[in-house]
């Protein structure tokens, strides 16, 4: 999700690689689930993000959706799932009794990255710190924190991988919302969100099978949809 705001206004000022150590380490949030609550739809999944949901919980974004945990939302004109945010509190629905992430093992990118963000440029991203966004306090809640390296806290298996596709999912979609925003036929808007949704999040994903491979492969062939 795009924010309209200056790096200076929410970072440290500076930018992250995989490698470098950034002060992100909450120490287990200390049973804090702020950052869980009120999200609205900015917990976007990816297409990596259904393929570790359907793995560890054995169920499909149909099912998922049917059972209120996920939902569909229009972002930026692109059509996209998001976690479910429930109740009067507004929780993600994945939240325990306790305040705690039912799906932590295989929690979304957005989740993992947190209090990260990501910027993109020239074909690439890079990380940054939000410094007001966790905890009650903001800044002072930022004071309170340990130095990690960034690999380490995102915690996501064979990481140039992903990092590649990451790029080439951003850049996707990027391309999408263009083609969304300056299209006239609302029938060729529709068919294209459609079909996004069907190649990359609707057909269930092979779990025994290598996602980056697989990804490829539905890649190939919206490619090939002329999308």
């Amino acid at each position: 999700m795009k924010r309209n705001v200056s790096l200076e206004e929410i970072s440290d000022g500076r930018l992250y690689r995989h490698n470098d150590m950034v002060k992100a380490d909450c120490h287990g949030c200390k049973g804090c689930h702020k950052c869980c609550v009120g999200m609205g739809h900015s917990v976007i999944l990816d297409p990596y993000d259904v393929f570790r949901l359907q793995q560890g919980l054995g169920k499909n974004l149909t099912q998922l959706l049917a059972e209120e945990k996920v939902e569909l939302s229009v972002t930026d004109g692109v059509i996209l799932p998001n976690m479910r945010m429930a109740g009067e509190e507004e929780r993600c629905a994945c939240l325990d009794g306790d305040g705690r992430c039912g799906i932590h093992a295989y929690r979304p990118g957005v989740c993992r990255l947190f209090p990260l963000g990501r910027i993109y440029e020239d074909g690439d991203f890079r990380y940054f710190l939000q410094t007001g966004e966790c905890g009650e306090n903001g800044r002072k809640a930022f004071q309170g924190r340990s130095k990690v390296k960034v690999s380490r806290w995102i915690d996501t298996p064979d990481q140039v991988r992903n990092h590649d596709f990451i790029c080439k999912w951003h850049y996707l979609v990027s391309d999408l919302e263009g083609k969304l925003s300056e299209a006239d036929d609302l029938e060729e808007s529709k068919r294209l969100n459609l079909l996004m949704l069907q190649i990359f999040y609707m057909e269930a994903y092979e779990s025994q099978r290598d996602f980056y491979e697989q990804f490829e492969e539905r890649l190939a062939r919206w490619m090939d949809k002329g999308a």
